[in-house]
């Protein structure tokens, strides 16, 4: 244990004599490293923060809630869009009877969309999302209310001139007075405001629910044509039942419905959120990939500018070399003395790269709507490959520095 805090001070003193003494030199060659675990663990971060934003905005989808619609949700190379594109949309009725014939559901719900302006007095908002969801919506989604309620059950099925809005259409259409009790114009109706949906921030898709606008189907649908608007069916499992169970038996009760023959192909689509995660996987890796490379020329680079500085130092110092053995040091003292510089080089240099990071991500933070975060993870990666880096490329100095003949050290001058 001393020899080694010996060793670890002698190189700690060392490498930092290397950087004062020769300041250009070093600042260059550890700019390498810096370079490559900045690039590594950048993409790192940001793949990790996306990956973060895009699970939490499908986990408020619900995982035990699968959604039958006319298109699925994994794509291919080979998608056959021909195929589904004369599938028919979801309908009312079909969700009806799925409550009917279902016993592995704990409730189902029918949604439709379509961008559209909202109006308050003089202030409006184009292209908002209005939502027309039947009765259950809050049971089989997750909604939730800052203000006011969700619209009940008997007016949904009544469907009455009541909606719930996100936060942000409640401050740019009221800014600080009570939107509860107020009316909204939409479809060129007007609309009593019910509720207000506490804020999410925006998701990885889109505006998010903020930006969004719930009212009853029942309404909707007689201010719209909805043949011509995707819709979709939403069903939630019962606790301990899982998808594949569930998805199981509405496939059964969907091909009743459509009277498919047994040999035709399903003319609708079961998704679930894990076809989401599965298809931004593919891409993460490949992006993951994509800054491994591009930091990995860095990194090369960085490790043969420490490899060359631990040559340089094995000559200046061969004369020293010669006295520590002549003293009685061991080839594995000298070995370790000159590796734990080149260590200690390379880990400064991924310090630096991690601490550029760290404040980028303070700044993107503060600047724009996006939370970055350096994870303990990425910096524990960061220091490793800095670690294997020096101890890569300081071992073949190290060991020539070990094997020298002591006698021919001592005579060296340089």
């Amino acid at each position: 244990m001393i020899l080694f805090l010996k060793l670890f001070r002698e190189s700690y003193l060392m490498a930092l004599q290397a950087i004062v003494v020769n300041k250009l030199r070093t600042i260059l060659t550890l700019s390498g490293i810096t370079i490559g675990i900045f690039a590594i663990i950048s993409v790192f971060t940001i793949v990790d923060s996306l990956e973060n934003k895009i699970r939490e905005s499908i986990a408020t989808l619900g995982d035990d809630v699968l959604f039958v619609q006319k298109w699925p949700w994994s794509f291919g190379s080979d998608y056959p869009w021909w195929k589904y594109l004369n599938r028919p949309e979801a309908k009312t009725s079909e969700m009806q009877e799925i409550q009917k014939r279902s016993t592995l559901t704990e409730g189902a719900t029918f949604m439709v969309q379509l961008n559209k302006l909202i109006k308050y007095q003089d202030y409006s908002i184009e292209n908002t999302e209005i939502m027309g969801v039947s009765e259950d919506y809050d049971k089989v989604m997750n909604v939730d209310i800052d203000q006011g309620r969700f619209f009940s059950h008997s007016e949904a099925l009544a469907g009455r001139n009541c909606i719930v809005i996100g936060s942000d259409i409640a401050t740019n259409l009221f800014n600080n007075s009570e939107p509860i009790g107020k009316e909204v114009v939409v479809f060129g109706k007007r609309l009593e405001v019910i509720g207000v949906l506490k804020k999410k921030g925006d998701d990885t898709f889109g505006g998010g629910s903020d930006m969004q606008a719930y009212i009853p189907f029942a309404f909707f649908s007689n201010e719209v044509n909805i043949d011509d608007i995707g819709s979709t069916i939403a069903i939630k499992a019962k606790k301990g039942v899982n998808n594949e169970e569930l998805k199981g038996e509405l496939t059964g009760i969907m091909r009743s419905l459509r009277k498919l023959k047994p040999a035709a192909e399903d003319n609708f689509s079961i998704n679930e959120t894990s076809l989401l995660t599965k298809g931004f996987d593919g891409l993460f890796k490949i992006i993951s990939l994509a800054g491994w490379i591009i930091g990995g020329f860095s990194l090369l680079v960085g490790g043969f500018g420490i490899a060359n500085i631990m040559f340089v130092s094995v000559k200046e110092r061969t004369h020293i070399i010669g006295i520590q053995k002549s003293l009685g040091a061991k080839n594995y003292f000298i070995l370790l003395q000159f590796l734990f510089e080149s260590i200690f080089l390379s880990l400064i240099g991924g310090v630096f790269g991690l601490l550029i990071i760290y404040l980028g991500t303070l700044l993107i933070s503060a600047a724009f709507d996006m939370t970055l975060t350096l994870t303990l993870g990425n910096i524990i990666l960061g220091i490793t490959v800095s670690f294997l880096i020096g101890l890569i490329s300081g071992f073949i100095p190290a060991w020539m520095a070990s094997r020298l003949s002591p006698v021919e050290a001592i005579r060296s001058s340089n």
